[in-house]
């Protein structure tokens, strides 16, 4: 029996896997945000008969799935940018959580029969975040304005610690009776939010002290993986926020890789991360697709409480969009006239967008599929089925309709950025260059006529790469380099590599280029420095 029981396991594994690759390839054959295919993929194929009934398991969300993706998300964003937008998205991840949690809430009890003001807590809490796997997978797709992209990004990693808060809140007003109090509200949360940082930087320096003192590719991946696993368990057994353990040794070492990470390693790295979050990803959003049968199941009645979950979309949808217009005068307030940022309120056109970008996915579903099934006098948890299906039915709002019309908005809205120079970036690239040349005129020994044609040519390679940034031709002449004089030729290419880098690294430690226009330009000079390691190995 154990042995059919794996099998089967295997056998839907291997399903499922290549249901993933099949629907993301159609995906970006038809150019659309191959989450949102295989969601739609995932709810036409749950009712083709025969097809095996796949259980959401909200441990494996919270403790398999959802720490690495956390973490490369994390991992992927820019520490300026977040750190700059640090109060607007603070205002998403508290204020709007909660104003969202209060006015489901408030509005539950007169669109859903059977609904009090405790169980709309619990259901507001339960659809209260944006979810970050969906903010990340989508919204970077979508060619927003960057400032958008990233306060909605930052909002879905943040804003954890307060859904969770609420849920926790809602769950023991039912369970219990009890009535929040204000000093315990504020110490839970002050809990959840400084344990949950305070593990992740733990963790971070740790690793980071291990990582400085090996090189050793398959060593240091495997530690990578097992970063997010650690933190999160971590921070869940002092009772603070995993995902905020996650993220905040995810932003830390994501910083700090320039130090530690060799070249080889940064590319085999970034090689398995690839993969398993585009498989972790793909499993997550055809297994919501997939959950819809099962849904169903637990409700009665499906005309009624269909009209119950539009009209409850609607609700959700509504309240994000209300709110962000004062949440955004307010954010305005305390950049402008507190940190003093040179920052004006956010048009109303971007504010439409940040209110229909909020993504819902599978650890809204999860939140809700692990509360509790009984009361503790036996009685079944009120609503528990429907507070399911109306998440689910959220996710669907969200995720697809919002998703789907989310790009032509953007057009219809005028802000779609146009695909131009990246002035940053040619910038980063025009300093990198000019500092490995003035590196190489100040190593020319002065001793060594016979090295000179491999100075010259190396000079030549960097003002022609100049020149191309720049538009000024060099005027210079290619010369050939000696055979015997190969060697050096390749460690002056490595030294020259690594003083790019070191300019780079500088300009990203001033706040001149965020994080991504850094790992572009590193991620170009490691395969320079591995071309150049596999020609001296040959």
């Amino acid at each position: 029996m154990q042995r059919g029981a794996t099998e089967a396991a295997e056998l839907i594994f291997v399903f499922l896997l290549i249901a993933v690759v099949g629907f993301a390839a159609l995906a970006r054959k038809i150019r659309l945000p191959y989450p949102i295919v295989l969601v739609l993929a995932g709810l036409a194929v749950g009712f083709v008969p025969g097809t095996p009934r796949i259980a959401l398991d909200p441990d494996v969300i919270f403790y398999v799935v959802l720490p690495p993706l956390v973490y490369a998300a994390a991992w992927q964003t820019s520490w300026r940018e977040f750190s700059y937008n640090l109060v607007s998205v603070i205002s998403l991840a508290i204020g709007l959580v909660g104003l969202t949690v209060a006015g489901v809430a408030l509005g539950a009890p007169f669109i859903l029969p059977g609904f009090d003001w405790r169980t709309g807590f619990v259901l507001g809490a339960v659809v209260s975040t944006t979810d970050a796997i969906a903010a990340t997978t989508i919204v970077r797709r979508m060619g927003l304005p960057r400032r958008v992209a990233d306060v909605l990004e930052g909002e879905s990693l943040v804003n954890d610690a307060t859904g969770l808060l609420a849920l926790e809140l809602g769950v023991s007003l039912i369970l219990f009776g009890s009535r929040p109090d204000p000093t315990h509200v504020l110490l839970r949360f002050g809990q959840l939010l400084a344990g949950g940082l305070a593990v992740g930087m733990l963790v971070a320096w740790v690793v980071q002290w291990v990582e400085q003192r090996i090189d050793d590719a398959p060593i240091e991946v495997a530690i990578s993986l097992l970063v997010p696993y650690i933190a999160y368990l971590l921070a869940e057994g002092v009772r603070a926020s995993g995902v905020l353990a996650v993220v905040a040794a995810g932003l830390f070492l994501s910083r700090k890789s320039s130090q530690f990470f060799s070249p080889a390693v940064r590319i085999q790295a970034y090689s398995v991360w690839n993969a398993l979050t585009f498989v972790l990803n793909g499993l997550v959003f055809l297994v919501i697709g997939l959950q819809l049968r099962s849904v169903l199941a637990g409700v009665r009645g499906a005309g009624a409480v269909l009209a119950a979950g539009v009209a409850f979309s609607a609700l959700v949808i509504a309240l994000r969009l209300a709110l962000v217009f004062p949440g955004a005068r307010l954010s305005y307030f305390i950049r402008s006239r507190i940190l003093h940022q040179r920052e004006s309120v956010p048009p109303a056109r971007q504010l439409v967008v940040v209110g229909w970008a909020g993504l819902r996915g599978v650890i809204a579903l999860a939140a809700a599929m692990s509360l509790p099934h009984t009361l503790p006098d036996g009685r079944p948890f009120p609503q528990r089925d429907l507070i399911v299906f109306l998440t689910y039915c959220v996710i669907l709002a969200t995720l697809v309709f919002q998703g789907l019309t989310l790009a032509p908005l953007i057009r219809a809205l005028g802000l779609a950025e146009p695909s131009g120079p990246a002035f940053e970036e040619q910038e980063a690239r025009r300093i990198a260059l000019q500092a490995a040349l003035s590196h190489l005129e100040k190593t020319r020994p002065p001793d060594r006529p016979d090295l000179a044609p491999i100075y010259d040519d190396l000079a030549l390679h960097y003002r022609r790469r100049l020149a191309g940034l720049t538009g000024k031709p060099t005027g210079d002449e290619g010369q050939s380099v000696d055979p015997e004089h190969h060697e050096r030729f390749r460690a002056l290419s490595r030294e020259l590599a690594r003083t790019e880098r070191n300019a780079a690294l500088a300009l990203r430690d001033q706040g001149r280029i965020d994080d991504d226009v850094l790992r572009q330009i590193e991620h170009e000079l490691d395969l320079t420095e591995a071309r150049l390691q596999d020609e001296r190995k040959e």
